[in-house]
């Protein structure tokens, strides 16, 4: 169905070591041979912006997109506002990082209220605030899904379609694009339809698996092949679309893979990438 996964194509999240810190991070992805990688912003604050740099030029990793950004529901019109500021500061130093997209979620309800409808308004408006610093950035806003589960505190978006229904009304294709994630979207009615539909408009592919007895829907992400999500057809419906980019490993895992070395976490997802991913 889809032809095997090279490592030149694969890209680990620094959250799948969040055993490690910056450096550390970096240098375990080079000793494997792998060359892309997301940072994660509480990473990069710890190690601080030109380390950073540092680091990554000194091992040949490259850095394909920040995470996350947006929380757009918590964007307002009010001069200077603190949550505007702060994704301009994050697109910023996406841009010296060298990072082609900032994974951008939209946030939860705010201030107590519990309408749907203006959540969504609200982040559509905040989406529309950020596409003229992302564009003066050179970075691309990768609006990403997330799981049902999450909608109250993390995102009011949980499925693809209505992702596309967001990129169609803002209208900024140079800017905006799609963040999918197979953990937040595998269970998503007409799927391949919506990955179809969305094109060269996904800028982003992150892969886990869904452990049926998950102990945390945040916290409890399988490797490839350990759960039940068919990451490798997930695949094949993105690069059917026109999907040319990186897999992305991303496991957020505090009980397990989080627990673990390093090393053999790394070693683990290139064991599984050609039957997995």
């Amino acid at each position: 169905m889809t032809s095997p996964l090279t490592k030149d194509r694969l890209n680990i999240h620094q959250v799948t070591l969040n055993q490690c810190d910056f450096r550390q991070s970096v240098e375990c992805f080079a000793r494997h041979g792998v060359r892309k990688t997301a940072v994660w912003r509480e990473k990069l604050d710890a190690a601080g912006l030109d380390d950073a740099v540092r680091i990554l030029d000194d091992n040949g990793v490259e850095t394909e997109s920040l995470c996350p950004g947006g929380f757009l529901t918590e964007i307002t019109d009010a001069p200077n506002d603190p949550m505007t500021e702060n994704n301009r500061r994050w697109l910023d130093q996406a841009a010296a990082l060298g990072a082609r997209s900032m994974v951008t979620i939209t946030g939860g309800f705010t201030g107590g209220s519990k309408d749907m409808d203006a959540a969504r308004a609200r982040a559509v408006a905040g989406l529309r605030r950020l596409v003229p610093i992302a564009r003066a950035a050179g970075v691309k806003l990768a609006l990403e899904p997330l799981h049902p589960m999450v909608c109250g505190n993390r995102s009011i978006l949980s499925t693809v379609a209505e992702a596309l229904e967001i990129l169609d009304e803002v209208d900024a294709e140079d800017t905006v694009g799609l963040a999918v994630d197979s953990y937040a979207v595998w269970w998503e009615p007409g799927l391949r339809q919506s990955l179809e539909r969305a094109g060269q408009r996904i800028l982003n592919l992150h892969v886990s698996d869904w452990l049926p007895e998950t102990r945390s829907v945040r916290f409890d992400r399988g490797m490839p092949g350990d759960g039940i999500i068919e990451n490798a057809k997930i695949r094949h419906w993105a690069e059917q679309s026109g999907y040319a980019g990186a897999v992305e490993v991303e496991i957020f895992s505090s009980e397990d893979w989080w627990t673990r070395e390093p090393d053999e976490v790394v070693t683990t997802i290139l064991d599984r990438m050609e039957a997995h991913l």
